[in-house]
């Protein structure tokens, strides 16, 4: 294998805490800003030595101050298309493994200018699309869809007790221990 085709390899699997919190409102989903300005979910690369699962919990908590608990099995995966770091590759395709997190509480990101914020389904799913030329923001928004059927279907049965119970769920405390 060249090293050139490693190099793009490299870094092409990320991983997304699709964060949530019910109330009398319903679903909300919470959103950062990417340094952009756009609105996205926590994400980022996976960490050596940490699960795809605690990787994902570890960038909710930097980038949006989140402590609550996580599911180990992501429930989804999308596809994005970024521009090549140099000119010898064009484009690479980051394959995100989505994690569904339900919110406890909110402390303080650890980084700067993330602004995260709650937002009902549908106006997380327009804030998603919102500024993408690309099918990414369409991608996003099926995201939150699907995020939505798999709460409803936990929720649904006994009021989430056996649905819980049966998905294997890590609790985000404090997430430098």
């Amino acid at each position: 294998m060249r090293l050139e085709h490693l190099r793009r390899l490299r870094g092409s699997e990320q991983v997304a805490a699709i964060c949530y919190r019910l109330d009398k409102r319903g679903i909300e989903f919470l959103l950062v800003r990417t340094r952009g300005r756009r609105w996205t979910f926590p994400k980022g690369s996976i960490e050596s030595g940490l699960t795809n699962a605690q990787a994902a919990a570890l960038e909710a908590f930097e980038e949006a101050g989140v402590h609550g608990r996580i599911e180990e099995a992501a429930f989804a995966r999308y596809v994005r298309v970024k521009a090549g770091r140099n000119r010898l590759s064009s484009e690479i395709e980051v394959v995100i493994n989505a994690h569904l997190c339900e919110v406890r509480r909110l402390g303080k990101p650890e980084e700067k200018d993330r602004e995260p914020t709650w937002f009902s389904a549908e106006k997380a799913k327009r804030r998603l699309r919102e500024e993408r030329a690309d099918d990414y923001g369409e991608d996003l928004a099926r995201i939150v869809d699907r995020a939505v059927a798999r709460i409803q279907r936990q929720y649904r049965s006994d009021h989430g007790t056996r649905a819980r119970r049966a998905a294997q769920v890590i609790d985000i405390d404090n997430a430098r221990s």
